[in-house]
């Protein structure tokens, strides 16, 4: 027998190559090709004859004044962090990819999406590659769903899903999830580079074609990316990703990519036996245990879209006994601390060469933002000198290499947050003080710093 063609694919970026490939062209990743047979042409008609078409409407080119201009209508899904984290709601026609590792919760808050869904009388198809029925049962009624409207449906081949879709017409239909969907016509194994491509572009498809909104579940890499090439989410409409601590009960969704909305939106859930349950104030739940008049704990505010989101920076300076010090972060940029702690030993003479210094952003948060860097100096200072910093002060701003403080964005949220949580004193650069509100003094006391010498007075 004549062996069969094979191509090798890219895991990462989906480059098509006819050998194999140390490094990927197309993203630079090393080690990243994988061998697949080869799926052949598709004819241009295999979109028309697979699925929903067009209904043989030619589309012609338009201009811009031609457009016309219509408010979306979304479907509110009646979970607030959600309905934030998408821009306001589902928009009819588009397709999500969730993301997140085994057992984070990404099945759980699709079948509560659902049950709120039916709800309000909307019409949602649940197809389920990995589940039977039964299973899907059992977890549904550990949630409390007890509506009879959902339709559940367990098969991988694309081209019964597809013809289910076109018999039941749903507004919403959750495929979980698309590395178990796989195309008859196409010889490799459910999973692989090619069956992920084109399963997501069929379902594509039909989202456009027949107005319908498909949620697809994705699975993850060791990485933390969803597993498959990444023109996946180059694909979809909209990426969100769910993340948590394995230790923490809370849990975090983030839209990585959102055509309808920002990407900057954050939820907040905790995961309770009964489900997932909405965090209405994150900043009180990320505070909950912090200590009190302890050396090294200074609390921080960043902000994740539109909300202002209060947390605790804790940092230990000690001796070392080795002849290297060891330096560890968690939640926050490692190199950025050893930056920070450079400014320190120039700009006020502090030696850290002869201590070990540990930094953490408390509940297993990880912020990145350069409003943190005020914050870690502090706990810095504090830890070193072993004095505590007032409970009661919010502090934030960036800092630079000369030891000066920069401004930041969106101050006047950040300093309204804290008065809200009840801090009576905010520490921030002196740049954004000085255009502070002149009424908002009255509810928390202000103190605009310019240089990190001048923070020394605080700790």
């Amino acid at each position: 027998m004549a062996k069969g063609k094979s191509v090798f694919f890219c895991k990462e970026c989906g480059y098509e190559s006819s050998k194999w490939l140390g490094q990927c062209p197309g993203c630079r990743a090393w080690d990243s090709f994988v061998e697949e047979p080869y799926a052949g042409k598709k004819s241009s008609a295999s979109a028309h004859s697979r699925g929903i078409g067009l209904h043989g409407m030619e589309q012609e080119p338009k201009t811009l004044g031609q457009v016309i201009l219509k408010e979306e209508e979304r479907i509110p899904t009646f979970i607030g962090e959600l309905d934030r984290v998408l821009g306001g709601g589902i928009v009819p026609g588009s397709l999500v990819l969730v993301g997140g590792d085994p057992g984070i919760g990404k099945s759980t808050l699709l079948l509560q999406m659902c049950r709120e869904l039916v709800q309000g009388r909307h019409r949602v198809l649940y197809i389920s590659g990995e589940e039977s029925l039964r299973q899907i049962k059992m977890r549904a009624a550990r949630l409390g769903f007890v509506e009879e409207g959902l339709l559940l449906f367990s098969e991988t081949n694309l081209d019964i899903i597809e013809e289910a879709i076109r018999k039941v017409q749903p507004e919403v239909v959750i495929i979980d999830s698309i590395q178990t969907i796989y195309r008859e016509d196409i010889s490799s194994a459910p999973g692989s580079v090619s069956q992920v491509r084109e399963t997501t572009a069929a379902l594509l498809h039909i989202a456009k074609s027949a107005s319908v909104t498909i949620f697809i579940v994705g699975h993850v890499t060791k990485e933390g990316m969803v597993a498959g090439p990444r023109v996946l989410e180059h694909m979809v409409d909209t990426v969100l990703y769910f993340e948590g601590d394995g230790g923490m009960s809370y849990r975090i969704l983030r839209a990585v990519k959102n055509r309808f909305g920002s990407t900057n939106e954050i939820g907040v859930f905790e995961m309770h036996g009964s489900g997932l349950v909405e965090v209405k104030n994150p900043s009180e739940y990320m505070l909950k245990g912090k200590p009190e008049n302890e050396s090294g704990s200074v609390v921080s505010c960043s902000m994740e879209g539109t909300r202002p989101l209060l947390f605790e920076v804790q940092a230990l300076v000690c001796r070392t006994n080795f002849n290297i010090p060891r330096r560890t972060t968690a939640g926050t940029d490692f190199n950025r601390v050893n930056l920070l702690m450079a400014v320190l030993e120039k700009r006020l003479g502090m030696s850290f060469s002869e201590c070990d210094a540990y930094v953490n952003v408390a509940g297993g948060m990880k912020v990145n933002e350069p409003s943190l860097d005020l914050a870690i100096i502090m706990a810095l200072i504090s830890s070193y000198r072993n004095r505590a910093v007032d409970d009661r002060l919010l502090v934030f701003g960036e800092v630079g290499l000369t030891g000066e403080i920069r401004a930041v964005p969106m101050a006047e949220l950040r300093v309204s947050e804290a008065a809200k949580m009840g801090y009576t004193a905010c520490l921030l650069p002196k740049s954004n003080a000085e255009k502070l509100p002149k009424g908002i003094g009255n509810e928390i006391r202000i103190f605009g710093v310019g240089n990190i010498k001048e923070v020394l007075t605080f700790c």
